[in-house]
């Protein structure tokens, strides 16, 4: 059974996407296993989009995850559509397909579906995932950013999908300005056919979505239920998407809980939206979405909340020239 394209969207290159996806990310203090036994309950709950990267150094239980439901027959590999991220620490070009493959050999996968930068700005290169100096700081890489980086950083994605290694490219955490640079480069063979965005009723990014409708690029929402507080990230007295009476009224209407009803919101708006959760019954609930239908009215009701708050600011790089959220989208 190939995926299930009524629940997918169609790329730029031609793939598939399934709308709905399955989000690995997890706290540190949370154990790498969980990562394992949550990957195996969204597939037999009917994932099929499962999002991870790098950073989250968790790819070999999910991987170990994918492997068991193939080797079980409740999936084939063409059924599972998988991304991973090019960490910042790997932005130097001759990095990123041995970055990818690491990540494969991880997996124990040939290919994955989707290889996306994860965040554009470059640090410096080594194994450690944010690497500081002796105060503390972030330190960041010294490449050159000018034309000939950016064109042959995308060139080395390029190339990793042409040997197969991955069906497409895409980016993360890009503003307009930042996509629009890349699509405008010379000799550009393959545009990105997403970016995956922090994306929720309280930062709908509704100028961010139009533009990439506009160049044909999916917007992807993370966070999409608000966010963990992690306190490096994430400031403590953030405010609690699911917890909005809004929300909670339209779920309330349609005898569903908020978490599915801002799912929904998405899919329906032309987003594509990553539910992460590793309790089962939530992510039984997460994937219950396509069974019913917001209103017009619930549609505009949602968008009203919008207030451009962001939880992942990632402010240790505020400064850099490439900082992507100093721009409104």
């Amino acid at each position: 059974m190939a995926l299930n394209h009524s629940r997918s969207v169609k790329l730029n290159d031609g793939h598939f996407m399934p709308v709905l996806g399955f989000g690995t990310y997890a706290l540190e203090e949370v154990p790498k296993s969980k990562a394992r036994e949550a990957t195996k309950v969204a597939i037999d709950v009917g994932f099929r989009h499962i999002d991870s990267a790098y950073v989250y150094q968790n790819e070999e239980e999910v991987g170990k995850a994918l492997r068991e439901k193939m080797a079980d027959g409740t999936v084939k590999r063409e059924d599972i559509f998988y991304t991973t991220k090019l960490w910042s620490t790997f932005l130097r070009p001759e990095l990123v397909r041995p970055a990818l493959e690491r990540s494969l050999k991880k997996l124990g996968l040939d290919y994955v579906d989707l290889f996306i930068m994860h965040f554009p700005i470059p640090m410096k290169s080594g194994d450690e995932i944010l690497p500081k100096d002796a105060s503390g700081e972030i330190i960041f890489d010294t490449v050159d950013l000018r034309d000939t980086w950016e064109i042959s950083l995308l060139q080395a994605l390029e190339k990793c999908k042409d040997a197969g290694l991955t069906k497409s490219i895409g980016v993360s955490n890009f503003n307009h300005k930042q996509l629009e640079m890349i699509l405008s480069k010379p000799g550009l063979k393959y545009k990105p056919v997403c970016n995956q965005v922090e994306c929720h009723p309280y930062l709908n990014q509704s100028k961010l979505l139009e533009f990439c409708k506009s160049k044909d690029i999916v917007l992807v929402a993370y966070s999409a239920l608000g966010s963990h507080r992690h306190p490096n990230w994430v400031e403590k007295d953030s405010p609690y998407v699911l917890e909005d009476p809004t929300l909670k009224a339209i779920a309330k209407k349609h005898n569903r809980s908020p978490g599915q009803v801002a799912l929904r919101y998405q899919v329906q708006r032309g987003v594509v939206v990553l539910a992460k959760s590793f309790n089962e019954k939530r992510i039984k609930d997460n994937f219950q979405i396509f069974d019913f239908e917001l209103t017009p009215e619930d549609m505009k009701a949602i968008d009203g909340l919008n207030r451009n708050f962001r939880y992942a600011k990632l402010l240790f790089a505020v400064d850099h020239p490439y900082y992507p959220f100093s721009e409104e989208y």
